[in-house]
């Protein structure tokens, strides 16, 4: 199985990318939240990859993390080297230059903010749209304060920290007014009451989205690390199925959060 890292030129930088499964198989684009990289779903990956439904399965280390640019290390570069869109444009480059046309997309986090902005602006690009405990774009009260540096050296860029940390305490207000836009099935995934982001926000989300569901797993911010069994389930059911393969009720009960 292929998971060995690989880059390609998107988007004016050089992305790090790591891929499984036949080359064949439909294909499935993984997102990761803030500070981590593609090897945080290596274990996803790998039975997302493999048995009888098997993907294709890409992971990409987003911009400021991992193998990938941190373009924030550059002269003169300001916050926006971080935004959020740039971020989206860097997937959908990926996308281009790997020749991958509409592709289900699963999102943690960061991650997923970064998902529901490529499915705004391209929703002919994502066939099926995963959500996993995702920042909902609404401002900050009180505002997250400045983020002290921890010692040593890092995986990722603290000025994308500090970069997204600023989109994050003042969303641009777009995001939200633009949910309509993703018209995919999508499935919001809720880490329950021990996870940092409001549960009741994702539910507002799945509210304005149109054709979406929120099922809480729980397991707190990183529900496919804690429960990466009812993770799997949940969502391979919902890439397979027709219609959505999750329960009515939707209950099925450190890296930093976006």
């Amino acid at each position: 199985m292929d998971s060995e890292p690989r880059t390609v030129k998107a988007n004016g930088i050089t992305l790090a990318y790591r891929v499984w499964g036949p080359e064949d198989a439909p294909p499935v684009l993984l997102l990761h939240c803030r500070g981590a990289d593609g090897t945080d779903w290596a274990q996803i990956a790998g039975k997302f990859a493999s048995g009888p439904r098997a993907r294709r399965v890409y992971a990409v280390d987003l911009r400021g993390h991992g193998r990938s640019d941190w373009p924030g290390r550059e002269p003169g570069a300001g916050p926006e080297v971080y935004a959020q869109e740039a971020m989206r444009d860097d997937v959908l480059g990926f996308l281009d230059a790997l020749g991958v046309g509409r592709v289900d997309v699963v999102g943690h986090s960061l991650g997923g903010a970064v998902a529901y902005l490529v499915a705004q602006c391209a929703p002919d690009r994502v066939r099926r749209l995963v959500l996993e405990d995702v920042p909902v774009p609404f401002p900050l009260d009180p505002p997250r304060p400045p983020a002290e540096r921890p010692d040593g050296e890092l995986p990722f860029d603290w000025a994308m920290v500090l970069a997204t940390d600023r989109q994050r305490n003042a969303p641009d207000p777009v995001w939200w007014d633009h949910m309509g836009r993703i018209t995919m099935p999508t499935l919001l995934i809720g880490g329950g009451p021990t996870s940092p982001i409001p549960q009741e926000q994702l539910a507002e989300l799945a509210e304005v989205i149109p054709d979406a569901r929120l099922v809480t797993v729980g397991g707190g911010h990183l529900v496919h690390e804690a429960r990466p069994e009812e993770f799997l389930a949940v969502v391979g059911d919902f890439l397979d199925s027709s219609e959505y393969g999750v329960p009515e009720d939707g209950d099925v009960t450190s890296r930093t959060p976006s």
